[in-house]
């Protein structure tokens, strides 16, 4: 007789008494071709040993699941849970008071009140299958929350669960080839203390005042500030030599730092470890003492004798430190005995903890192209390290958007002069601009002019930009949508007149240009540039056509839904007869976001270019609900992590095709329920917009 898999989900996650309770309660049904299960059979928990089943509401075909003989690539069998019930979405309109009187809804409530029709299950070739007692399975599921999460009907709660199985398999492969995220951090604890990001060195007198103190603190965003001692005021007459540290302040200190203890020493006619530091808790410590701030001095509630560290010394010396001393800041002295800078324990632990703060430093250290290359293929690295950790993906992405940022601002601070920084705007737009970019695809960059500013090499340096980029690894863009291109690199007036020529949508070209500067976000230069365009942005919208929007809507509707990939003949396929292939980006990506992108444009959302802000600022606006814009934010972010997984596993650059049958069970069931996601998603926007009526 077969038996479970336990190896495979959502069964390897079981207890030994829990996989014994499914042993006793399951048996083995065969079902004919064509034969479908009757209603009795419609109370069970069933996994697909060999054959296919078709699942079927009121005769439409809804998905299949396969057995493990349908082909040589599958991982594993589907499965399926007979008594879950059909989720219907369905249109509903705002009360006349609401901001939005035709937004739509999605709702978990049938839109009459007939019975919901349970679904069907047909098996489209001999199949057998293991039926497990649904009694048995909630029962398990009631006491076992991985269990739970795996066979939840809420789509978010099982791409946790997806997600968490990532981060464990990570670790295990990780410790099974012998180099782990242990050892990656160990290699960062052994970097000078230099690489960290350093608060910047205030110094303040013992005799000035807490209330002198709080106002530095404020004024700098700091949460301590170093103290002269009185008798270093006192003696610091004497000495001829002398290192201004703050200019602000106008303070000077003689130091030295003694090799022996790492600790700042005076000069030899001071006493040693003169600094002292106050903090914001020392100052509340005062306020709850009942102190005067005005005049109480700030020698009563610092803290003297220092521990310090040298610049070269290494990131696991400061920690040690730290820890051993419960401290939270270091004073980072320099070869020539100065204080560098203050090492906060917060920083420390994000450089160790988010290896991001080292590439920032890498990029912000580049003084060439090479160096500026090293920099972003550590941001490579990060991305495939944070992925296989079981990060989530959206937050992969918008860190990668970051320091995508900090390259292509430090390449244009490379190229140009400093006034063209300060007279030109740099954006970026496309999945670049909404931070859901992650492979390094085509570039979507434009360069806004100051009105009136001119510079002759403007054009040229515009194309050595580009081309640096491409040399960087991140192609040149196919459709020409970059600065290189005149119509993206215009003064503010030029681009404010083109925008308004897109809204009255007189070529196809002209959605896809006002999609990408829709997108727009800022990257360096003048940002005041940027907030004019979006500014002129509502204003064009507001003066444009009433059914631009519904025009503007068609193209998430350009590509067909992706239903039996099973079967060869899938609208979505790659171009290879046989192949199985769903292009990812036309069947689930482009949808969501243009789809999304639509509803803000018609709610006036334009400053949140992000898939995840528009979806927000919806909800606020009453455009959709809560729960619709979780769901629809999970289903694009799985999508991404497909993409990103192909791109991991494969040479292609752009990563746009998967192949379902080489996914596990768990992965091809919630492929399914995401590109149902995407088509309920379409349907709503197709009756939103009366895309049915031509």
């Amino acid at each position: 007789m077969p038996h479970l898999d336990f190896t495979q989900p959502p069964f390897d996650v079981l207890s030994a008494a829990e996989r014994q309770s499914i042993k006793k309660n399951t048996q083995v049904r065969y079902l004919a071709k064509d034969e479908c299960l009757p209603a009795d059979g419609l109370q069970y928990f069933y996994v697909v040993l060999k054959g296919q089943i078709e699942q079927l509401l009121d005769g439409d075909f809804v998905a299949a699941y396969l057995g493990s003989n349908h082909t040589e690539h599958l991982n594993s069998n589907d499965w399926f849970d007979s008594r879950r019930l059909p989720k219907l979405l369905v249109e509903v309109d705002l009360p006349e008071s609401s901001e939005s009187s035709n937004a739509f809804l999605s709702s978990a409530e049938p839109a009459s009140k007939n019975p919901i029709s349970p679904y069907q299950f047909r098996a489209i070739e001999d199949t057998l299958l293991l039926q497990v007692n649904g009694a048995t399975i909630d029962k398990i599921s009631a006491q076992n929350h991985l269990v739970r999460q795996l066979l939840s009907e809420d789509l978010p709660e099982r791409l946790k669960a997806l997600q968490q199985r990532r981060s464990s398999q990570s670790l295990i492969t990780a410790n099974y080839h012998g180099y782990n995220e242990q050892q990656e951090v160990q290699q960062i604890m052994m970097q000078p203390v230099i690489d960290v990001r350093l608060l910047p060195v205030h110094i303040i007198d013992a005799t000035s005042s807490l209330y002198d103190a709080a106002h530095i603190m404020t004024k700098e965003g700091l949460k301590h500030v170093l103290v002269r001692p009185l008798n270093q005021l006192s003696q610091s007459k004497t000495q001829a030599h002398k290192h201004t540290l703050d200019n602000d302040l106008d303070s000077d200190l003689n130091s030295n730092l003694d090799s022996d203890n790492g600790r700042l020493q005076a000069p030899k006619v001071y006493s040693g470890r003169t600094l002292g530091i106050l903090t914001d808790t020392d100052i509340c410590r005062a306020v709850s003492d009942q102190q005067n701030p005005a005049t109480t001095p700030c020698q009563r509630y610092a803290s003297f004798n220092l521990r310090t560290i040298d610049a070269h010394d290494e990131i696991g010396d400061a920690l040690l430190t730290m820890t051993r001393y419960r401290i939270h800041r270091l004073p980072v002295i320099d070869s020539n005995g100065e204080v560098a800078g203050v090492l906060g324990q917060s920083d420390m632990l994000a450089h160790i903890g988010h290896h991001s703060q080292l590439i920032s430093i890498q990029i912000e250290k580049a003084k060439d192209l090479p160096s500026l290359d090293t920099a972003v293929e550590l941001i490579g690295r990060y991305i495939r390290a944070q992925h296989q950790n079981g990060v989530k993906i959206g937050n992969v992405s918008r860190m990668v958007q970051t320091l995508n940022a900090q390259v292509f601002t430090k390449l244009w601070q490379l190229i140009v002069p400093d006034e063209v920084m300060k007279n030109t705007c740099v954006i970026v737009m496309g999945s670049e601009g909404r931070g859901e970019q992650i492979m390094r695809t085509d570039q979507d960059n434009a360069l806004i002019i100051r009105d009136g500013y001119t510079h002759p090499d403007l054009a040229q340096l515009a194309e050595t930009f580009n081309n640096h980029l491409a040399a960087l690894g991140y192609p040149l863009c196919d459709g020409n949508i970059m600065m290189t291109n005149p119509v993206w690199r215009q003064p503010l007036k030029q681009f404010e007149a083109q925008i308004g020529l897109w809204f009255r949508n007189t070529d196809p070209i002209h959605s896809i240009y006002l999609s990408a500067i829709l997108d727009g976000e800022y990257v360096c230069g003048d940002e005041s540039l940027l907030t004019h365009v979006r500014e002129h942005l509502k204003i064009a919208h507001r003066q444009s056509d009433l059914m631009f929007v519904r025009q503007f809507a068609r193209a998430a509707l350009q590509f067909g839904d992706v239903g039996q990939w099973w079967q060869k003949f899938v609208p979505l396929l790659s171009g290879k007869p046989s192949s199985y292939d769903i292009d990812l980006k036309k069947a689930g990506i482009f949808p969501l976001v243009h789809g999304i992108r639509t509803l803000a444009l018609e709610n006036d959302i334009f400053d949140a270019p992000s898939s995840k802000g528009r979806l927000k600022a919806l909800v606020q606006a009453r455009a959709l609900t809560q729960q619709r814009a979780d769901t629809l934010l999970e289903a694009l972010e799985f999508f991404m992590a497909q993409r990103l997984s192909v791109a991991l596993l494969t040479d292609d650059k752009y990563a746009r095709h998967v192949d379902p049958t080489t996914l596990s069970a768990l992965e091809r069931d919630l492929l399914k329920e995401c590109l149902a996601v995407v088509k309920s998603f379409k349907g709503q926007l197709s009756r939103h917009y009366q895309l049915e009526f031509g």
